[in-house]
């Protein structure tokens, strides 16, 4: 799905993403774990063709590049910053989005309402955004961005903000999504809630610290909770924080 090698880039001085390797497979939910500043978002932008990096290379989908019209056609993004119009309704977002990939009238009706089904919003379609509460604003953006059926979808903190009840019923739809044939791709730094990702790798000043399962990172410190091994692995006292970051 995708291969990331000897990946590098700077944000003026600062070294965000530091040579870089990874890969993700198809039919998974893998998470990209870090705190705030680990690079996450940069890494998701230059996934996306948004950023470029200063060097090394990325695939995508076996040997397509970021940024590429075969490569949007087959991504769903749903990033951290409001993403959808407050002065339209749940469904002309919906529909917005549906016509920008070009879907015909009545796939696009039909898988329209197929997603709000899923979401729960079907009963609040014709609701302006701006009348929504967060909640629901989030699952709209997620909405938008599965309307063209995406192989890939990458979700930027999808949970930032949301209540721990709405958080668990994200993570239930994510595992639907895999089911249906989507992979997926979500930062958090929420490390607690990533127990559910297939695979998960640990970042920090943009270096990869751990790879692989959580239960094998687990296992490797000998917890049970993901939080603690995070801790452990990124060594807080020798490994300095960026400006601006939070654990």
């Amino acid at each position: 799905m995708l291969t990331i090698n000897n990946l590098s880039k700077k944000l003026g001085k600062t070294q965000v993403i530091d040579d870089l390797n990874l890969s993700i497979n198809e039919g998974e939910v893998f998470g990209l774990l870090g705190p705030n500043g680990a690079g996450k978002s940069t890494l998701i932008r230059i996934i996306m063709g948004i950023l470029a990096a200063d060097s090394g290379k990325i695939t995508l989908f076996g040997d397509l590049k970021p940024g590429s019209k075969a490569v949007r056609q087959n991504i769903g993004y749903m990033p951290q910053q409001l993403s959808i119009y407050p002065g339209l309704s749940v469904w002309e977002n919906i529909l917005f989005y549906g016509r920008i990939y070009q879907l015909e009238k009545s796939e696009l009706h039909e898988r329209a309402n197929d997603i709000l089904n899923m979401v729960e919003l079907y009963q609040r379609k014709d609701d302006l955004v701006s009348e929504l509460s967060g909640g629901m604003i989030r699952r709209v953006m997620l909405a938008t961005a599965l309307i063209h059926k995406p192989r890939l979808l990458i979700l930027d903190e999808p949970t930032a903000g949301v209540d721990p009840l709405l958080r668990i019923k994200f993570w239930d739809w994510f595992a639907q999504m895999v089911d249906a044939g989507t992979s997926i791709i979500v930062t958090t730094h929420n490390i607690s809630e990533a127990s559910r990702c297939g695979n998960v790798v640990f970042l920090r000043n943009g270096i990869k610290l751990e790879q692989g399962t959580p239960q094998q990172i687990m296992d490797k410190f000998e917890t049970n909770d993901l939080e603690a091994a995070f801790v452990e692995a990124t060594n807080i006292k020798s490994l300095p924080l960026n400006e601006g970051q939070q654990l």
